[in-house]
């Protein structure tokens, strides 16, 4: 791959997901998930309100992320970040961001889960100050049956 493709884009900036990013923001999700979300699950996504954001740098985009904001506690319910760009810190970012867009909405708690395979997003988690506090048995779909998820919390 051509370094300078791959060069981290200066300055990714944070915005609202529109209906007309659905197109780039499944491409990714494809890319980096075997069982994917839908594009109607992003739509549902948008029109139910949820917080539906992307990054973007240089009119590329990066990742995105989708928040449900209950009366006092944040759930990620999905984040992701392209292949080629995975492992630069953006993931960190879009993280940072949600939890800061938690706290603006007066919840008190943010919660995620993530597959027990994931050990790379496992780790980020704890290292922003996430703590396990359950698994969900076969939560997700997976090549050979089922997969636990780890439900983490963030105390805010």
């Amino acid at each position: 791959m051509n370094s300078v493709v791959s060069q981290l884009p200066h300055d990714p900036v944070i915005r609202k997901m529109r209906e007309s990013d659905l197109r780039h923001v499944i491409l990714i999700e494809r890319e980096i998930f075997l069982f994917p979300w839908s594009l109607e699950n992003f739509a549902d996504s948008i029109r139910a309100g949820y917080l539906c954001s992307v990054m973007e740098a240089s009119n590329t985009l990066l990742g995105y992320s989708i928040l449900l904001l209950g009366p006092d506690e944040a759930h990620v319910l999905t984040l992701g970040i392209s292949a080629q760009w995975q492992k630069k810190g953006l993931g960190e970012k879009m993280l940072r961001y949600l939890i800061q867009q938690s706290g603006e909405n007066h919840a008190k708690s943010v919660l995620l889960d993530v597959r027990e395979s994931n050990h790379g997003a496992a780790r980020l988690y704890r290292q922003l100050g996430f703590k396990q506090i359950a698994t969900r048995k076969g939560y997700y779909p997976a090549m050979c049956g089922r997969e636990d998820a780890l439900v983490m919390r963030l105390m805010l």
